[in-house]
């Protein structure tokens, strides 16, 4: 077991754990999420996701989001999953990201959807 996220406690008091299957589904977020600098023992950490977000909408902008969220999610959690694709989507203010991947040694695929109000 593993600790949730967002941070929680349970109704026995103790830390909230998931399963291996959510614990993923929450690093993924974390990472798409976390803006390089934010942690202070490892300041590379996270996507840039937020910070392209206020560039001019384009095909360009996009592919780069999709290459950048991609390297991440490779660099940082390539040894627990295989990423099939990234979609992202900005609409208005809500900023959605899909994440096709599988579990390492796995082969069931899997799909993570994320929205945020930006």
């Amino acid at each position: 077991m593993q600790l949730d996220f967002p941070y929680r406690v349970d109704a026995r008091g103790r830390s909230g754990e998931v399963a291996e299957e959510a614990h993923v589904r929450d690093l993924i977020e974390q990472l798409l999420f976390t803006n390089p600098g934010e942690r202070v023992n490892r300041p590379d950490f996270g996507s840039g996701l937020l910070q392209l977000v206020f560039a001019p909408n384009s095909t360009e902008l996009a592919a780069a989001l999709q290459f950048s969220v991609q390297a991440a999610l490779q660099q940082y959690l390539g040894n627990r999953i295989d990423t099939d694709d990234v979609a992202i989507e900005a609409e208005d203010s809500t900023l959605r990201v899909t994440v096709r991947y599988r579990l390492r040694g796995d082969a069931q695929p899997r799909t993570a959807s994320f929205e945020r109000e930006i």
